[in-house]
């Protein structure tokens, strides 16, 4: 039961990183400027990427009869007051909302690395986890190459 308990820690802790990650995409956005569409459609796929990754993350929350977190990380809310702050000096130019989104990435990515680390993980959640891990890496790398292009 303990383990069970700590599992269900560990996934609503990464389910908060996905409400995160939605809720900074779809911040993101709302900043972007018309010639950046490519932005647009790639924030877009990112946010469902989250969506989906969130599901998979609660069923198995659920399957373990733990409750589902439904909210964000404090530190999200904190990161996406300071993206305001940011962007009210940057003029949301293409490469600061970049920034800030890959900056996010690396959240993300320290995120899975802790809960890997986490022991009595079930062994199907830890390759659950590595695969979603690496999805998201593929996601940070993706938005790091348009950061420096920008």
């Amino acid at each position: 039961m303990k383990e069970q308990t700590a599992t269900t820690g560990v996934l609503n802790d990464l389910i908060a990183i996905h409400n995160d990650r939605i809720a900074g995409y779809q911040k993101a956005l709302k900043e972007l400027k018309a010639e950046d569409s490519d932005l647009e459609r790639l924030f877009t796929g990112m946010i469902s990427e989250s969506q989906d990754i969130r599901e998979t993350l609660a069923a198995e929350v659920r399957a373990a009869g733990g409750d589902v977190e439904s909210g964000t990380t404090a530190s999200g809310k904190i990161y996406r007051a300071w993206m305001d702050v940011k962007a009210a000096f940057s003029g949301n130019d293409r490469k600061a909302v970049l920034s800030n989104c890959e900056a996010g990435e690396d959240a993300a990515q320290n995120a899975y690395k802790s809960a890997l680390k986490e022991d009595g993980l079930p062994s199907y959640l830890r390759e659950v986890l590595t695969s979603q891990m690496q999805s998201l890496r593929a996601s940070h790398d993706e938005v790091k190459a348009l950061r420096d292009a920008a």
